[in-house]
């Protein structure tokens, strides 16, 4: 056991857990606290009745009405139109048949390439070397 604990290789395996799990830690935490933003609070106007000046109404399009609490949470830039997804996981799916179809052609030229290399010159230099009649 105190071999396996001299070893650097331990040593760099449990610095790397190390390194992971607090990375994993971060990336936790900062995806927790996505839902909740300091920089939307100070726009939205408190929903408490104050008394203000009826005979001056406030002007609607300034106002910020706080979200409802029963409306989940949207992280900025994500969109959610199940059309948005669809086209472009088709186009998605699409881009990687393209690619699928290229890498099969590359793949079965290359084993064409081999098959006729062997063929024509690694066979007839075997028979020649080891003196097979033809």
């Amino acid at each position: 056991m105190r071999r396996l604990f001299r070893q650097p290789i331990t040593w760099m395996v449990l610095s790397e857990v190390v390194v992971v799990s607090s990375l994993v830690a971060v990336a936790w935490h900062v995806f927790a606290s996505a839902g909740v933003s300091d920089v939307v609070a100070p726009l939205v106007l408190p929903a408490t009745s104050s008394p203000v000046d009826t005979a001056v109404p406030l002007p609607s399009a300034g106002v910020l009405l706080p979200p409802s609490p029963s409306s989940p949470r949207l992280l900025p830039g994500l969109n959610v139109d199940p059309f948005f997804w669809r086209a472009r996981l088709a186009a998605l799916n699409l881009a990687e048949a393209q690619v699928e179809a290229l890498e099969w052609r590359i793949v079965h030229s290359a084993m064409d390439t081999v098959h006729r290399y062997v063929e024509s010159v690694v066979s007839p230099a075997i028979e020649r070397a080891e003196g097979w009649p033809r």
